[in-house]
C-alpha cells in the first residue's frame, strides 16, 4: 500500500517559456507552486489559452520547465536526462485524454497491456491477469479480445482508463476525458476515476471545462494567464 501521507507531485516556482532568446520569446507559466497528495482528487480549470495544456505536459514529464523544479514522488526531475524522465513517467504517471488513442489493430486487452509491452516486452501471465482484472473493473471483461472499432465511444474510453492504470501509477492525469461522451457515460467514467482514487491511492488531476465535473471533485485549481489564481477545497454536499 502506498504511503498516503506522501506528496505525489510538488511544483516549486515553475516557469515555462517558448522561443527563448528570440524577439518573440513568451513565458506561458509564471512561477507555479502546487502540491498534489496521494489521496487528492483535483480539477484543473481555466479559460482557453490559460496554460492548462502546457502545465499538464510539464507535469506529465512530456516537456521540461524553463526554470523551477518539479518533484515527482519526491524526486527532483529538472536535471534528469530523457531516459530517466521516460522511466519515471512510465511507472509513476497514467494518462487519459479526450481522444482515447487506442490502437485499432489490437484487441482491448492488448491495448491495456501496451505500456508494459513497450517497457518490458512480451507480458507474462501475471501482467495479463492484471490487465483482465482492470478490464473487469471498468466493466469490459467480456470484451477483452474485441477490437476498439467494435466498441462504443464510452467503452473505448474505459479501455483507455484501464491502460492508464496498468502500471499502477501514483498520479493519473486526465485531459478532458469526458469531452466526447454523453452525460450518462461521462458520469460513469468520472465514477471510475473516483473509485480508483479511493481504492488504490491514485491521485487524480482532471482538466475539464465542465463545471459539473469540477464541482464534483474534492479540490479545484484555477489557472488564468499562466498563474494559479485560486486553489480551494470544494464544499461537500449536505
Amino acid at each position: 500500500m502506498p504511503d498516503l501521507s506522501q506528496d505525489v507531485l510538488r511544483l516549486s516556482a515553475l516557469r515555462k517559456s517558448y522561443n527563448i532568446g528570440l524577439p518573440n520569446e513568451m513565458e506561458v507559466l509564471h512561477g507555479i507552486n502546487l502540491e498534489i497528495g496521494r489521496t487528492d482528487f483535483a480539477a484543473l480549470i481555466g479559460p482557453s489559452g490559460s496554460g492548462k495544456s502546457t502545465l499538464l505536459n510539464v507535469i506529465g514529464l512530456l516537456d521540461k520547465p524553463t526554470s523551477g523544479e518539479l518533484y515527482l514522488l519526491g524526486q527532483p526531475t529538472s536535471a534528469m536526462d530523457d531516459e530517466g524522465r521516460t522511466a519515471l513517467r512510465g511507472h509513476a504517471i497514467g494518462f487519459v485524454f479526450q481522444f482515447h488513442h487506442l490502437m485499432q489493430a489490437f484487441s482491448a486487452i492488448d491495448n491495456v497491456l501496451m505500456p508494459l509491452m513497450l517497457a518490458q516486452g512480451r507480458p507474462g501471465p501475471k501482467a495479463i491477469a492484471h490487465a483482465r482484472a482492470l478490464l473487469a473493473a471498468v466493466g469490459l471483461e467480456k470484451y477483452a479480445n474485441t477490437k476498439p472499432n467494435q466498441l462504443s465511444g464510452g467503452q473505448q474510453q474505459r479501455v483507455a482508463i484501464a491502460r492508464a492504470l496498468i502500471t499502477e501509477p501514483a498520479l493519473l492525469l486526465a485531459d478532458e476525458p469526458t469531452g466526447n461522451l454523453d452525460t450518462h457515460t461521462a458520469e460513469e467514467v468520472f465514477g471510475l476515476f473516483r473509485r480508483f482514487n479511493r481504492e488504490f491511492g491514485c491521485a487524480v488531476l482532471l482538466v475539464t471545462h465542465d463545471p459539473r465535473l469540477s464541482s464534483a471533485c474534492d479540490r479545484t485549481i484555477n489557472l488564468v494567464d499562466g498563474a494559479i489564481v485560486s486553489d480551494a477545497l470544494n464544499k461537500s454536499p449536505p
